[in-house]
């Protein structure tokens, strides 16, 4: 049969009202991909579950297409998020799907320019305000409760059960659960959809290493941050709307949830895209963290370890392109050729 979406797949697991009309771009359904290289550096079969193949880029479409069409059944015309990109973008295709009109808040000058650009792309009224995410979602919420307009940030409900569907894939491929999870957090909703999603399935339960970005670790330091400051975007969130769910999933799983650096990140970034999957950096926050751990003794020999990649490459190719020199320039002149790269 064709594939139709992740609500057609997996409606019987999900709890929507009666009212959803269903809004897809045919997200979900994204590959586990095998990575051997870093199987045997670990000694571990390990794959990255790569979201960065959804409509737009992200793994935000999995919740976006239930909030979405949860928002339509109930015949909203508006929908609003507060983003640091992601959200945004995906926001505001499934919006442009629907026929709605749709409200971005993003804090000012903290949003990868790849993200922006899907927003305005799909036809998003984008709002810069003079503050952080959490602020943004401080207004977005108000509005909302205001307004008969539709939020669609991670608070809704109906983004987790959206979301959660990505465990059910990755039980579906491997049989089972994996032993490890890794993944980013940034406002918490992922983790949190993901544990709902393994115990839901009944497939087995993954010990969950979830990670942050040091200078965005509220989870970690046991407060908010008031300025969270890190490369990776996506995570740059100061007091994660679901942090206590988040924490809750790292104990019942057994695991825990630590933070890296910025060069860890970027590292685990290019190690991932020289197994040929390129990712935005907080997308590269999982493999990092279990660098970080392995480092310090935490061994995963001969267990299934997921890690999943939020999010892909062309979100935020800023880091790339920063570091990226012109290319040698050659004459039209094969002896020109040879001598740049060689006869091998």
């Amino acid at each position: 049969m064709t594939y139709q979406g992740l609500i057609h797949r997996y409606g019987q697991y999900l709890d929507l009202p009666a009212h959803t009309k269903t809004i897809s771009l045919l997200e979900g359904n994204t590959p586990l991909i095998p990575m051997p290289r870093l199987s045997r550096e670990f000694g571990c079969e390990l794959f990255v579950k790569f979201e960065g193949l959804n409509p737009t880029g992200s793994f935000k479409d999995r919740g976006m297409t239930a909030a979405v069409s949860e928002a339509v059944g109930r015949g909203a015309q508006t929908v609003i998020c507060a983003s640091t990109g992601n959200t945004a973008a995906s926001a505001a295709a499934y919006a442009a799907r629907a026929g709605l009109r749709s409200i971005v808040l993003i804090p000012e000058g903290k949003v990868a320019a790849g993200k922006l650009a899907g927003a305005i792309a799909y036809g998003a009224e984008v709002i810069q305000i003079q503050g952080s995410f959490d602020d943004a979602l401080t207004l977005v919420v108000e509005i909302t409760q205001k307004t008969p307009i539709a939020l669609v940030n991670s608070i809704n409900p109906y983004r987790i059960e959206g979301q959660k569907t990505s465990a059910f894939e990755i039980c579906d491929v491997l049989g089972a659960a994996p032993d490890w999870l890794c993944l980013p957090v940034g406002n918490a909703g992922n983790i949190t959809s993901y544990w709902a999603g393994f115990k839901q399935y009944q497939k087995g339960l993954p010990q969950i290493l979830g990670v942050q970005a040091a200078g965005s670790a509220p989870l970690v330091l046991g407060h908010p941050v008031e300025k969270p400051e890190t490369i990776a975007t996506a995570i740059r969130i100061g007091k994660p709307a679901r942090g206590e769910q988040a924490l809750e999933a790292a104990q019942e799983s057994n695991g825990k949830i630590i933070a890296v650096s910025d060069e860890e990140i970027l590292s685990a970034q290019r190690i991932l895209a020289s197994e040929g999957v390129w990712v935005e950096p907080a997308s590269a926050a999982g493999l990092a963290g279990l660098i970080a751990e392995s480092a310090k003794g935490f061994d995963v020999k001969g267990k299934k370890v997921v890690v999943v990649c939020t999010g892909h490459g062309m979100k935020d190719p800023s880091i790339i392109t920063e570091s990226f020199q012109s290319p040698k320039l050659i004459p039209v002149n094969y002896n020109a050729l040879v001598d740049v790269v060689g006869g091998a």
